[in-house]
């Protein structure tokens, strides 16, 4: 088993959950995080620190395309172990729907 970020962090990036991460497997891209699946030790101590719930397990249904997507990105963008603010429209975003066709960016974040 391992934890994803699903389309619910784009365009809210809230990094509660970056903090807490005992092997820092967290990756940052310009709107949203992402899990390193093979880095992953399953404690799931960042899934409860996620205000917008968009931390889940990978034993969930339909959770496949979310594991390669995690990976995909996490080899892309610079890792991420610093808590930030969250994106200016975070609140109003937090729970929108279609966020993945409406707003994903490829760009990697800064890190840190």
């Amino acid at each position: 088993m391992t934890y994803i970020v699903n389309d619910a962090c784009i365009s809210c990036k809230y990094t509660d959950c970056v903090e807490v991460c005992p092997v820092d497997c967290f990756y940052e891209g310009e709107n949203m995080l992402v899990i390193h699946p093979d880095e992953c030790i399953d404690c799931g101590v960042c899934e409860p620190e996620c205000p917008a719930d968009a931390i889940r397990p990978d034993t969930e249904p339909d959770m496949d395309k979310w594991v390669e997507f995690n990976r995909k990105y996490s080899e892309k963008w610079p890792v991420i172990i610093t808590k930030k603010d969250p994106l200016p429209n975070a609140e109003e975003r937090d729970g929108e729907e279609g966020k993945l066709e409406k707003y994903f960016s490829e760009a990697p974040g800064e890190g840190g």
